[in-house]
This record gives C-alpha cells, structure tokens and sequence, in this order.
C-alpha cells in the first residue's frame, strides 16, 4: 500500500469506483435504502474539508463527532483527516459529564452533533467551555437554538468560493504524512477518568494492509454497520469495507437490526458476543416449545452440520459423499432457516469486544455462522488475533495477524507489538509509561498461546478478585459462562477481599414473566416477581447448574436478583457495555453486605 494518508487513501478510491455506490442509509420517508456512489462521497468529502479550513480548521487541531451511525459521521471524519485535523469521536450514549470531559480535555474547537438529544447536551457549553466555539448539526431534523454558534451542515458547507482554500486544501494533500495523528479515541475508563488513544495514519493504513493478509472479501460483498462508529472496531472495520470497495449500509436504529438484517443480506459485517447471546437464548427457547418430531429433526440436523462443518470443513478435511447427502437434506430442512436469521447470505463475522463461549461459537459453526472471534484493543487499532478460515480452535481469539506479535509476560499478561500499537495516551506520558515495557505494549488481560499459536484469552488482569482465603477468581470467566442462560441479561460477579464469591442479576424479564405464567406465579410487579421464593429457587438451581465445572472456591454462593438493568446513563457498564465494578460495588453497597451478613 503506497499511500500515506485515510484522506489519500479514500481520493484513490473515488478515482476507482466513481459511479460505484459506496455506502447505504434508509431514507425516514421513503423507508427505502439510497445509495451514495464514490463520486458524490468524494465530493461531500471535499466541500466539507474547504468548510472546515474555512472555519479556521488547522493541521493538528482536535474536532469531535457526537453522534449516532450515518453516513455523515464518516464524511465528517474522513474530512477531518483529510485536512490532517483530528477526529475526537464521542458515543452517542456519553453522559454530558463525560462529553465536557472529552471536549475539555482535547481542546476541541468546533462539534458535529447527530440528533435532538446530543444537541441538547451539548449546546450550553458553548457557554461553559473555553475551547468549544461551533457546533454543526448532522441531520436538518434538529431544533437549534437561536444562535450564531450552531449551524446545519448544509449551511456550514454553504459559501461563496474561496480561490484560497483550494489552494490551503491542496497544500493540506501534499504535506499529509504517515505519522500524522489521525484520531484520539477515548476509552470507556472502567478504572478511573478517560483517556485519549492516539492513533496516526500509519496505524489505520497498517491495519488494512493486515486485514488485506487475513480476509478473502471482494467488491461484490455487502457489509451492515450497526456498531459504534465511536469504537474502534467498527470504525476501522468500515475504513476496511470502504478501502476493498465493500458496500457499507448504515443502521441507524439498533432496535431494528433483526428487520435491517434481513432487508440487506449482508454477506459480512463485525459483531459483539451479546448478538450471538441473545438469539442463542431464543434458539433454545424455541427449540424447548417445539413438538418432539421438530426438535428431533432439529438435533439431528445441527448433528450433521456439526460433523460437515466443525469436524471436515474447519480442518480443512475431505467430505465423504454420504455426509454430503444428508448435509443437503439438513441445510435444506433446518440450516439455511437458522441461517436466514442474519440474512442467509453471511460468509464470515468478525466478533470482538468480550469473550464468547466456545460451545456457543461451535453452536452457529454447526449450522453454517462463520464467527471470526478475535482480539484487540484500542490501543491496538483493533485486531491483533483472529480465527482463520481452517484449523481455528473454538476457545481461543485465534492466530496473531499479519504484521503483529503476541508474546505472554508476567502473570501470564499478553504483550503486543506492531505497526497497529497506539503513539501513546493523549496529555498523559506517565499512564503512557505504565503501559509500555521494553516496547511491548502491556494490555492488562491475561491469557496463554497454545503450542500451535492460538491466543486464549484468560481475564482482565485488573479484574482478578482475590478471595479472602488467598483464592484468586476470574470474574469475566465466570460471566460468560453464566450470561448465557436466557433467564439472565446481565451479571457482575463480586468476592473481592470477600469469604465467598457472589453475583448481582438482572434477569430476562420477559422470560421470567413467562415462566411465572406457566407456573402460576402471580406478582404485582417486578420487584414482587424477583423476591418470590419459587423465582429465586429457580435462579439458584440454574446457578448452580452453569458453574458446575468450576472450582468449589470459584462457584457463585449467594445471588441477589435487581430489578433495574444496568444502564450507560446510570453510569453502571460503558459506552461499550463493560461493567464498571467500582460503581456497581458503591451503588449496591447493601445488597451485597446482606450477601455476607448471613
């Protein structure tokens, strides 16, 4: 790959696919998919990037994007990089706090909006903080303020031609370099305040060349985004798509990703585990009501796909023809219908962000779901592991990509190395300094390679809960085995310093509700629902059940079941649904001393 710059890269690509559509967003009248092709890209991209020097942008200075999924969150950042300004980008479910926060901290000058509600928290600012002079609406749908200080986009973009910045704007193409600081991404703070990931054209460009190594795609491939552009793992995923000329559409409404995804068959997209969670959950569900000729042809059919798929197919081994016979009839009667649930065109997904249980990735295997699980970081500009397309093992985060190394330190933590590796965190050299030993970036999660170079990931090493007793748990390891179960949305398990170890459950509701109908349960509302001692008896079975192959030391005592999910805006997970254990510890203080009191 020749060129130094995401800005170069995407003019590259508008010179090569011109009247190609590149990216996808559903019209809210028409409530049809429109297209807009690599021509008119680059040309949004243009007028927005002499918009911005307009403005009075400079190499180097930090703008951020508080929005949502669509097509002019990635205008706005490929125009920003493009005249070697910084995006900042800013999930659209951030608290005002940590927006002030980011803004402050960055020095941010000028904010893209998407909606009423990220307008809303961010308008007074414009007051409050010293940096903050112009924000710039995304979508016309948004009521603005009387002011000078806000603007739709189409009116930013709008002014008399400016002979000067064509010329500003080509000098910016001419001296963009490598090393230029692309973005600065600021991660969720499980532990503490946020901090900015610097990442530099080189690490966005050297992650494409990787994946170019590790991923069979075509131009004729479809992708739907409906991740967070803010993370990096759809964001890098997206430059990915649009570097291959990949169709990328844009789901801006998560709640209707089961209609979207059959409305676009996407042939590729990346995912999280709590995708394949829930409609596992719902698989079983179904599976459990079906008459016993259905569920019979079902177990023999996933049978068969397991023997095609998990024992030929992923080692690479010859299908005999009797196998192949009854593969057919299989696909045909039950595989393809499961299928059909992502669209029935998917070749492989990416899935990332948290571990997923290796019978459940062999589960979707069986039918035909090609899950790529891998593993990365921010820090890393994502993917530094990732299953191949043969001989991957289904508890493991896959092989070390092309272009990186993986290497296990003390107290067994992975240590990277590679052109992906971030510069460091933003206005923070001594938290820097903590996280790089002789060149290796430490990553704070522990794991193993296996001798035949498979990543395992183990914990996150400031996770580990140590016992009272000496005994050290692993908590996410006990969540993911436990967050399976379709009775339990959401699980933190507790015993740090403790006797014993402990869990706080939010349940299904829905299926709780259900299983008290067919129980002749009756309760006034949840809280009377969770405190029936059928309900919690139940729980405790199921418990105990899920943690039997556990350590005596490792198993969960006491659960206490709530009746309120943890939530973004109650400050209780991240933006990217990890568990922030300190405020959940502060939060149910009570709860969990009543656990011990006994």
């Amino acid at each position: 790959m020749s060129v130094l710059h995401i800005g170069e890269e995407i003019r590259e690509k508008v010179a090569k696919y011109q009247h190609k559509k590149a990216i996808y967003y559903k019209n809210n009248v028409s409530k049809n998919w429109e297209g807009i092709t690599w021509n008119s890209l680059g040309k949004r991209v243009e007028e927005l990037s002499k918009a911005l020097i307009n403005f009075g942008i400079e190499a180097k200075h930090n703008i951020a994007i508080f929005a949502e999924n669509m097509p002019n969150w990635i205008i706005a950042d490929i125009s920003i990089m493009s005249i070697r300004a910084v995006t900042i980008p800013i999930y659209a479910t951030n608290s005002k706090n940590d927006v002030e926060y980011i803004i402050n901290d960055a020095e941010v000058s000028l904010l893209f909006v998407g909606d009423q509600n990220e307008y809303d928290k961010t308008f007074e600012l414009l007051e409050t903080s010293k940096y903050l002079k112009l924000i710039v609406a995304l979508t016309p749908n948004i009521v603005l303020q009387p002011s000078n200080q806000s603007i739709y986009l189409e009116d930013f973009v709008t002014f008399k031609p400016k002979e000067h910045l064509e010329v500003e704007l080509q000098k910016r193409y001419f001296n963009a370099a490598s090393d230029d600081l692309a973005s600065i991404i600021y991660t969720s703070g499980t532990t503490g305040e946020p901090k900015g990931v610097m990442l530099d054209h080189t690490n966005f460009l050297e992650s494409l060349k990787a994946h170019d190594y590790e991923l069979n795609v075509s131009e004729k491939d479809v992708s739907l985004s409906f991740l967070p552009l803010s993370h990096i793992y759809e964001r890098s995923w997206v430059f990915f798509c649009l570097h291959r000329g990949i169709e990328v559409y844009f789901n801006q409404d998560p709640k209707q990703i089961a209609t979207v995804l059959k409305e676009v068959k996407p042939t590729i997209m990346c995912t999280v585990p709590r995708i394949f969670e829930k409609i596992f959950a719902a698989i079983q569900d179904k599976r459990k009501e079906a008459s016993p000729t259905k569920m019979k042809l079902a177990s023999w059919a996933l049978g068969i796909g397991n023997n095609y798929y998990n024992k030929h197919k992923r080692f690479a081994k010859k299908i005999p023809l009797p196998l192949k016979l009854k593969y057919k009839i299989a696909d045909k009667l039950v595989l393809s219908k499961l299928r059909e649930v992502f669209g029935g065109r998917i070749k492989f997904m990416p899935c990332g962000g948290a571990p997923l249980a290796a019978d459940m990735v062999s589960f979707f295997h069986s039918f035909g779901l090609n899950i790529k699980c891998g593993y990365g970081l921010t820090e890393t500009t994502a993917t530094v592991s990732l299953f191949g397309d043969t001989h991957f093992e289904f508890n493991s985060a896959g092989k070390t990509i092309h272009g990186s190394q993986i290497k296990i330190g003390d107290n067994n933590e992975i240590l990277v190395k590679g052109p992906g590796v971030m510069k460091g965190y933003y206005k923070k050299p001594e938290e820097t300094a903590k996280v790089f030993k002789d060149g290796w970036f430490c990553t704070g999660d522990a794991g193993i390679i296996d001798e035949k170079g498979n990543l395992m990931i183990t914990d996150r090493i400031k996770d580990l809960m140590k016992t009272s007793g000496g005994k050290y748990i692993a908590p996410q390891k006990l969540e993911t085995a436990l967050i399976n179960d379709s009775f339990i949305e959401q699980i933190a398990v507790i015993g740090d310093q403790q006797k014993y170890v402990t869990a706080l459950a939010v349940p299904s509701f829905e299926n709780l509700k259900k299983y008290a109908l067919e129980h002749k349960i009756t309760f006034k509302d949840i809280e009377d629902l969770i405190a029936n001692n059928q309900i919690k008896d139940m729980f405790e079975k199921r418990i105990e059940e899920l943690q039997k192959e556990f350590s005596r030391f490792e198993k969960i005592k006491k659960i206490t079941l709530l009746p309120k999910e943890f939530s973004i805006e109650t400050g209780e997970i991240t933006a990217t649904l990890k568990l922030k254990r300190k405020v959940i510890q502060k939060k149910y203080k009570e709860l969990i001393e009543k656990m011990y009191s006994d």
